[in-house]
């Protein structure tokens, strides 16, 4: 891997980030991505940084029925030191049974809660980012949860969003309760269900709920596309760790970059294609593992991931179309064989914002949902139908 000195970074005086009785040394978090935080990349990415590394996000109803997707997403190398799992749910009931099925089984050491997801068909229902608004169903899903993993000593932090629209914004109340309930950090992506992914992320937001939650660690997330973003955004918001999402799709090393910068010292990944190439095999290689050996799964896994990985790289159009469609190991060998190999990082090309943004639209949301930060009789009734295996936040 080819590594470059950049201009001095001054070493941030940021501690260790404690959540419960778990240390994490560089306080950097990867955020659970669906289709994308399996076993195998989360090896990628803590192969270059240190940080928390958690799974893809989970249902609580999927994961208590033992689903077998549910019970391979938590499923965790023997080396990880932290077993991070993410648990989305609308009905305390469930989330209280998954979190304990977690403890007495000893399959985590760490739980987060999904409260950031924008997708139409979650928010439709009720669930994710539409979730805190009602707040005695926010509450109780929240104490639950803390109460079941404290009896293992789990940590148990939360991830959400502003909220609905800039009309409904939820994030400081919600913060407080989950304070007052006992999570070990909150974390917070700087936009509204409103806006999905688009525009810019609001860090100000961020900074004012650190300074209501002076008494327990606050996490950024949003548009962090460099080290350089990171080490921003605790500079500017005052947070105790930041959340990396869309930055690292195609990019495991930039966790190399961040606890580099964390560390004050200015080295930086930039890779060229014969490091890029030998960087997307193993990534294949490793999801084969994850599949259990399924190889057709696996390349099928793989191939979101190639447009993230040559983003601003030249590689020509059919052979770009190929690789989106790789069927096995052997093919993906042959068509990265004829790749340009001694092509250099091509700058900024290849940096920033990746991944869909989606565009801003009016949330969609249960019937009546806005008029009370109370659920009436029928939205409790419909809201447990949000349950559904998604991701996002």
């Amino acid at each position: 891997m080819t590594v470059v000195a950049t201009p001095p970074t001054p070493k941030l005086e940021l501690p260790p980030l404690q959540l419960g009785g778990i240390t994490v040394d560089t306080p950097v978090i990867l955020a659970p991505m669906a289709g994308i935080t399996n076993s195998a990349f989360r090896r990628l990415c803590r192969e270059y940084g240190g940080g928390l590394y958690v799974a893809e996000m989970v249902t609580s109803r999927a994961l208590v029925e033992r689903t077998p997707e549910s019970l391979r997403i938590i499923s965790h190398d023997d080396d990880e030191k932290v077993r991070s799992v993410q648990l989305y749910g609308v009905d305390p009931v469930t989330v209280g049974a998954a979190v304990r099925m977690l403890v007495e089984e000893d399959r985590a050491d760490h739980i987060d809660l999904n409260f950031g997801c924008p997708v139409p068909k979650v928010t439709r229902r009720g669930g994710g980012s539409a979730l805190p608004w009602k707040i005695d169903l926010f509450t109780s899903i929240v104490q639950t949860a803390v109460k079941e993993a404290s009896k293992g000593g789990i940590p148990l932090t939360i991830k959400m969003r502003k909220g609905i629209d800039e009309d409904h914004l939820t994030y400081l109340d919600a913060g407080r309760i989950a304070r007052d309930s006992g999570v070990a950090a909150v974390a917070l992506h700087g936009r509204t269900a409103a806006q999905f992914y688009s525009g810019q992320a609001d860090w100000s937001a961020i900074a004012r709920l650190r300074e209501a939650l002076p008494d327990i660690p606050v996490l950024g997330n949003g548009d962090i596309w460099s080290a350089e973003d990171a080490v921003r955004m605790v500079r500017e918001t005052g947070v105790d760790g930041v959340v990396v999402g869309r930055g690292c799709q195609g990019r495991p090393w930039l966790f190399g970059d961040l606890q580099a910068a964390f560390e004050g010292k200015d080295e930086r990944h930039r890779p060229g294609l014969r490091e890029v190439a030998e960087g997307v095999y193993r990534h294949a290689e490793l999801m084969v593992e994850t599949f259990g050996n399924d190889e057709y799964k696996a390349l099928r896994e793989i191939r979101k991931h190639m447009a993230w990985y040559f983003k601003g790289y030249v590689v020509g159009g059919e052979l770009r179309a190929k690789l989106a469609t790789v069927p096995t190991l052997e093919v993906l060998r042959e068509l990265l064989d004829q790749l340009d190999m001694d092509l250099p990082y091509p700058g900024v090309d290849s940096e920033g914002p990746r991944g869909r943004a989606g565009t801003p639209k009016k949330p969609a949301l249960p019937k009546d949902w806005l008029e009370s930060r109370q659920l009436n009789a029928e939205q409790s009734a419909d809201i447990s139908a949000a349950e559904l295996d998604v991701s996002g936040g």
